[in-house]
């Protein structure tokens, strides 16, 4: 044991230099752990940046569909009031400014069903873009706006552009369509009120062709029963 004593001289020799090593190896690890724990806390803003672009990215995508299946309606909703034109000739002919593809804002209203038609999306969901949405917004909101300009005109004007006469016969060909509208009538009734219908405003008003059309299924589906 007396050995033992030898050795004490040593720690004031080396006592220093443990001392400073010792403190050294625990700067050393407090720095390795301050690192990791500054690794850590990176990854973890990585991956939250991750799930908040993901998060954005849903949300972004979920408020595009819901404007898209807006427009959508707003689209169906002008062109079910065309069509309570379009396909009621008793209804076109109290407005026949609605008509007359002469007239410039009519003319404006085909031109606009047939861009935002050309636009339309079968589904919310596939127009992905901006510039598609905007593009397809555009397109809806003239529609609309054509078609409440073209309306106000027709109802403003009625049957002022036609004198008594042709007044008359018009009246008298909105009588004869609804007699072949008429499921009371029978079908050689319907066919000729067709046929005296489209002589009363011959050389007054054009109807369109869808109107046309469906004056024909009418008469054909009841043919056909």
């Amino acid at each position: 044991m007396q050995w033992m004593w030898h050795l004490f001289w040593i720690i004031p020799v080396f006592g220093g230099s443990i001392s400073a090593g010792l403190k050294a190896l625990g700067d050393a690890n407090e720095r390795r752990a301050e690192r990791a724990q500054e690794r850590y806390r990176l990854k973890q803003e990585v991956r939250l940046a991750e799930v908040q672009a993901k998060t954005g990215a849903a949300d972004r995508s979920e408020a595009r569909e819901r404007e898209v299946r807006q427009l959508l309606a707003q689209h169906q909703q002008v062109t079910d009031s065309w069509a309570a034109y379009e396909l009621d000739p008793v209804r076109l002919l109290e407005y026949p400014v609605m008509a007359d593809v002469r007239e410039p804002l009519v003319a404006e209203l085909h031109r606009a069903m047939l861009a935002a038609d050309g636009l339309r999306p079968a589904h919310a969901g596939d127009l992905v873009t901006r510039d598609e949405v905007s593009e397809y917004r555009d397109a809806v909101h003239h529609l609309s706006t054509a078609f409440a300009a073209a309306e106000s005109e027709a109802l403003r004007r009625g049957w002022a552009d036609f004198d008594d006469r042709a007044q008359g016969r018009i009246s008298r060909a909105q009588k004869l369509f609804g007699v072949a509208a008429d499921p009371a009538a029978t079908v050689a009734e319907r066919q000729q009120a067709v046929a005296r219908a489209r002589d009363e405003i011959s050389g007054l008003i054009v109807l369109p062709r869808r109107t046309a059309a469906a004056i024909e299924r009418r008469v054909a589906g009841e043919l056909e029963r």
